[in-house]
């Protein structure tokens, strides 16, 4: 139950920030490529932690990694890793902070490749969506997208990974079947104009 009354998705009330989150990002549609690199980059910091660790993090994650950018991010050096690696605000793990700058200049090859991020990813939308919404973790699609992903040269992009990111940018609409929201998540989906 949320503040107004309303019932929610069950995690959402677990944590002040998740609400915000949860009622105007989680499940609707993005294709802005900075959006979607900031998106798969911060599932990846969050595989073996909390999404509170790292929605609390957010801005800090932003700062450091120059709003995702993806093309100053593909700039980073040696020494923009032992900066981060000094940065209390954000999650210092070597190995997540080098994928980041690893997957940044994968995502300027696709895109030079591809046209855009967006369009590549989008390609991989379910079809057909039976599963009872937050009951998978991975699906057939995050897997096959996890694995094209890795044949390119990106890390940290598992299929549960992926699957979170696919929640996020409303890919699947995994709302709760009796949450508030779903209908305005499912609406915007439809409503999405898919990239090419």
């Amino acid at each position: 139950m949320g503040p107004d009354g309303r019932l929610r998705c069950r995690w959402c009330g677990t944590a002040p920030e998740y609400l915000r989150y949860h009622d105007t990002e989680w499940g609707f549609p993005d294709k802005d490529d900075r959006r979607l690199f900031e998106k798969l980059s911060l599932e990846s910091f969050q595989s073996g932690l909390s999404w509170h660790t790292i929605l609390a993090k957010r801005e800090n994650f932003r700062t450091a990694f120059l709003d995702f950018d993806i093309d100053r991010v593909a700039r980073f050096t040696e020494r923009d890793i032992d900066r981060l690696l000094q940065d209390d605000g954000i999650v210092r793990h070597r190995g997540k902070i080098e994928a980041t700058i690893n997957n940044a200049m994968r995502a300027k090859e696709l895109i030079d490749r591809e046209g855009s991020l967006a369009g590549f990813v989008w390609r991989y939308e379910p079809e057909d969506r039976s599963a009872e919404p937050q009951v998978a973790s991975k699906s057939a699609e995050s897997i096959a997208l996890s694995k094209d992903l890795k044949k390119r040269g990106w890390k940290f992009i598992g299929p549960t990974t992926v699957y979170a990111f696919m929640q996020a940018i409303g890919m699947v609409n995994d709302h709760a079947e009796d949450c508030v929201i779903r209908p305005d998540a499912e609406n915007a989906r439809k409503r999405f104009e898919r990239p090419t």
